[in-house]
């Protein structure tokens, strides 16, 4: 059971220090959006190389942008060790996840809320993690989709079927209320924003969050 706390809910003008407050998570969760794909703007390369350089954890990037097959590799390339790319924007999904294994990463699939698996399914043995999102992408602090659920378990049915080792990560709304029904689903990596950097003690939150996970270890 792995935490990753987004820094989309971070101070963005302490962002070294921000990463320290969490150096027992798991991964740092880069939100990357292109202001095309979703409807924000938040940071790209150029920053993620900087935090690369200070992060006392990897870094897990989630591109929330148009044409990943173009500008997902570079991420790996930098160092990031995880790269997330949205299947909807992806043109060659199977190329692009290759070319981030290539780079040294791992590659990981994402799926907006309307997004069944079914169709992508066969795609498991290219990748190292899914993630379901419990929040249409593009902001933070947006209320958890318990609709979700039932995806998280198809996804973790068809991981159980092919024996890989493939992650599922939930992102959006994850908190204290709603980590245990995410972990119960089949999820293993939680990203979680406010509920770590709007706590008093952001390390604290992580361990409590973490705690609550593995009453569901599968």
């Amino acid at each position: 059971m792995q935490i990753a706390p987004s820094i989309l809910n971070a101070d963005f003008a302490r962002l070294g220090d921000e990463l320290q407050r969490i150096a027992n998570a798991d991964w740092a969760h880069i939100d990357v959006m292109d202001n095309h794909f979703v409807p924000n703007l938040t940071i790209g390369l150029p920053v993620v190389e900087s935090l690369l350089a200070v992060s006392p954890i990897p870094l897990d990037c989630h591109l929330m942008i148009d044409d990943p097959d173009r500008w997902a590799p570079a991420y790996a390339e930098a160092g990031a060790g995880s790269v997330t790319f949205h299947v909807e924007a992806a043109k060659d999904p199977v190329r692009l996840a290759r070319n981030l294994r290539a780079a040294g990463a791992r590659a990981s699939m994402a799926l907006k809320p309307g997004t069944p698996f079914g169709p992508y399914a066969d795609l498991l043995p290219e990748l190292d993690m899914i993630l379901v999102m419990t929040v249409e992408p593009g902001f933070g602090g947006q209320s958890f989709m318990a609709d979700q659920m039932p995806k998280v378990r198809e996804v973790r049915s068809a991981v159980e079927r092919f024996g890989g080792e493939v992650w599922i990560q939930v992102d959006g709304g994850v908190s204290a209320k709603t980590i245990e029904q995410c972990a119960e689903a089949g999820a293993d990596v939680f990203v979680a924003g406010s509920a770590v950097y709007g706590a008093d003690d952001a390390a604290a939150a992580v361990d409590e969050l973490r705690r609550l996970a593995l009453r569901h270890t599968h």
